[in-house]
C-alpha cells in the first residue's frame, strides 16, 4: 500500500510488495542495476551529505519511521520525491549490517568522455569492491580527477565501492567498461608497476624525472596487467620494498604511484 502526502510529508510505503520498495531493494542488493536504472543508491549521513555538498540529483530521499522526526531540513529538502517506510522494511533495503535508516536514490551522472592529457588512473579487470573503491578515494584526494575501467572491472557506482570510495565518486570524471584500444587518445606516458623490472619510483621522485602527466596502470589483483598493457607501457617502474615481500595490495600500489605523481606536480609547479 502507497499513501500519497505533500513534499513536506513524504510518500507512506506499508507493504512489504509495493513496487517502489522492489526497486529499490534491487538497486540497493544488485551491483550492476545501476546500469538499467540510470541511478544508483547511497545510504547514511557521510555519503549522502558528500552527493548534497557536490550537487549531485537526488531522485528519491527514503527514510525509516525512526530517524524520520530527528532528520533536519538538509536532507528532507533535497529529494525530487520524500519516501517514508518502516525501519523493517527500510532494513530490507538496505545492504548494510547496521542500517543507517535513510539514504539517496541519485541520478547516474551522464557516460563522460576520457580526457587527454590529464593525470589518469587506469584499473584493468579489478574484482574486489574494496580496492576499487579505496583507489577512487585516493585518486580524489591526491587530484587525480580521471579514473578509467577496463571491461570486467568491478562495477563503479556499486553499493560496496561507493561505500568504499566515501563520497570520492562525486569529484572525479570515472568511464567504465572500456576497451584497451580505447585508451590510445589519451596521449599521456603509460606507467606500469612491476615487480622485477625498471627504475625504483622513489629515485624518479628524487630526480624530478617521473612523466607528469601520466596515466598509471593498475592490473588484476591475482594476474596484473594483461600482456598487452603491460606491452603498452611506455615505462616499468618498481617501488620499494625493504623486507621482500612478493607484491603488494593494488590499492596500496595505486597508492603510493598516485602519491608520488602528486609530490612531482607539486615540484613542478
Amino acid at each position: 500500500m502507497t499513501t500519497p502526502f505533500t513534499r513536506d510529508e513524504p510518500l507512506l510505503i506499508t507493504s512489504k510488495d509495493n513496487a517502489a520498495l522492489k526497486a529499490l531493494r534491487r538497486l540497493a542488493q544488485e551491483s550492476a542495476h545501476y546500469r538499467q536504472t540510470q541511478t544508483f543508491w547511497i545510504e547514511g549521513e557521510h555519503l549522502c551529505q558528500a552527493a548534497v555538498d557536490k550537487g549531485v540529483k537526488v531522485k528519491r530521499a527514503v527514510f525509516s519511521e525512526s530517524i524520520w522526526p530527528s532528520l533536519g531540513s538538509t536532507f528532507k529538502a533535497v529529494a525530487e520525491q520524500n519516501v517514508l517506510m518502516s525501519d523493517g522494511l527500510f532494513e530490507s533495503i538496505s545492504a548494510l549490517g547496521s542500517s543507517a535508516h535513510f539514504g539517496f536514490e541519485c541520478e547516474l551522472p551522464q557516460v563522460q568522455d576520457m580526457v587527454s592529457g590529464c593525470m589518469t588512473l587506469i584499473l584493468d579487470r579489478l574484482q574486489d569492491a574494496g580496492n576499487v573503491g579505496a583507489i577512487l578515494r585516493t585518486a580524489a584526494a591526491m587530484g587525480c580527477t580521471q579514473v578509467l575501467a577496463i571491461k570486467g572491472s568491478a562495477a563503479l557506482w556499486s553499493g560496496k565501492v561507493l561505500r568504499a570510495g566515501m563520497g570520492a565518486h562525486f569529484s572525479l570524471r570515472l568511464v567504465e567498461s572500456l576497451q584497451e584500444t580505447d585508451l590510445e587518445q589519451l596521449r599521456v606516458p603509460f606507467l606500469a608497476t612491476s615487480s622485477h623490472q625498471g627504475e625504483y619510483l622513489h629515485e624518479l621522485v628524487a630526480k624530478g624525472s617521473l612523466p607528469h602527466p601520466c596515466a598509471w596502470l593498475m592490473g588484476h589483483e591475482g594476474q596484473g596487467l594483461s600482456a598487452s598493457l603491460m606491452n603498452k607501457a611506455d615505462q616499468h617502474i618498481r617501488i620499494m620494498q625493504t623486507h621482500g615481500q612478493e607484491s603488494l595490495n593494488v590499492a596500496v600500489a595505486a597508492s603510493i604511484c598516485v602519491y608520488s605523481s602528486a609530490v612531482m606536480g607539486q615540484s613542478i609547479v
